[in-house]
């Protein structure tokens, strides 16, 4: 019995002997290759700083530049750093030099740019859009009435119109030369007799004509005899038209129980003189007011009592913020007031025409 454990505790021995042989082979043939590695890595060491070395002796007898362009380089751990630097560097100046040129920018912008005339830049008008019209069908266009009525600027009411910042002739001229408005002639043909229906386009130069005055200039020869004369137009002045002539309809739409005025048309009135004698004012040219409604609603007027109202040209005659009086109506003559009646019957006709259309909106409802 004690020999059979002796035994069997002899090969439980030399079994666990046997294993760990393998383990420790291994070991001793890792211990080489570390080794190996290491003495691999001195040899590297040693060539790279033996390559350096010869690198700085030739940058040395080379002179400072070549030595810059063959410097060692730098350690690993460092590198990042330094990189990091530069990179924080130029990041540093890109962005001053943003911030000086964005600097530069405004001065330069400033000046250039025309000072704010007030606390604030009125920008209110400026992107303005009108209000359409509602659409009207002729068929519940029950009763309609035409008439023309002149607006006079020498009235205390009207002032606005002839406002040096901001008159309506010079607003309505600048846009025709512009191209942004069409004048129409307003001379009477055969199709049209009073010259309002928007039947003839004027240019630019043919409008500026039927202002200025003409002026007989002499003609000279090369000695300097007069031999004849020319007709030049002379300059425009504003200051000259005194009054406007509009072309209106009065209408009544049943599908909205409304009575309203609707303008067709604007012409500026112009003083006719010829054989030394005066005439009584004409129309120079036509202008659409539906066309000319964008145009108006961006202008803004001149107010006696608040600077700040914002009210632009389109508001002016769209609200009837003007005084004027009737010259002629719709009738079957086409005749105007000044033909049948004189003198101060000529104000007593037109009070009859607006009273008229007065009494007829009145009609309309029972109370």
């Amino acid at each position: 019995m004690t020999k059979n454990i002796i035994i069997g505790l002899f090969v439980l021995f030399s079994a666990l002997a046997f294993a760990q042989k393998p383990s420790q082979k291994g070991k001793a043939k890792a211990k080489p290759a570390k080794a190996q590695a290491s003495t691999i890595q001195k040899k590297s060491n040693s060539s790279v700083k033996k390559a350096v070395g010869k690198k700085l002796v030739a940058g040395k007898n080379k002179g400072k530049k070549k030595y810059t362009k063959t410097a060692p380089p730098v350690n690993e751990a460092v590198a990042p750093t330094v990189q990091a630097d530069a990179v924080s560097a130029t990041a540093l100046q890109s962005v001053s030099g943003s911030v000086q040129g964005e600097n530069l920018g405004i001065k330069q912008l400033k000046k250039s740019e025309r000072p704010v005339d007030g606390p604030y830049k009125k920008e209110s008008l400026k992107n303005t859009r009108i209000i359409p019209f509602a659409v009207m069908r002729e068929s519940d266009v029950v009763y309609s009435k035409r008439v023309w009525r002149e607006i006079d600027l020498r009235e205390k009411m009207n002032y606005v119109f002839g406002a040096p910042k901001s008159r309506l002739i010079d607003i309505i001229i600048d846009a025709v030369n512009a191209g942004e408005l069409t004048a129409y002639d307003a001379t009477g043909k055969k199709d049209d007799v009073n010259g309002d229906e928007f039947s003839a386009i004027l240019s630019p130069q043919q409008m500026m004509a039927k202002f200025a005055d003409s002026v007989l200039v002499p003609i000279l020869d090369k000695e300097g005899n007069t031999i004849g004369t020319r007709v030049k137009p002379g300059e425009f002045n504003p200051d000259s038209v005194t009054k406007f002539r509009i072309k209106e309809d009065w209408i009544f739409d049943k599908q909205r129980s409304v009575f309203e005025p609707r303008i067709i048309g604007i012409a500026p009135m112009m003083k006719v003189k010829a054989a030394g004698q005066s005439f009584d004012d004409q129309p120079a040219f036509w202008v659409y007011f539906p066309e000319a409604r964008p145009l108006f609603a961006t202008k803004a007027i001149a107010n006696r009592k608040n600077d700040a109202t914002n009210l632009s040209y389109d508001d002016l005659f769209v609200k009837r913020m003007f005084s004027s009086y009737i010259v002629k109506e719709s009738n079957v003559e086409d005749l105007r007031i000044k033909d049948y009646a004189q003198g101060i019957d000529r104000l007593y006709e037109s009070e009859r025409i607006k009273k008229e259309l007065m009494n007829y909106e009145h009609d309309l409802w029972s109370y």
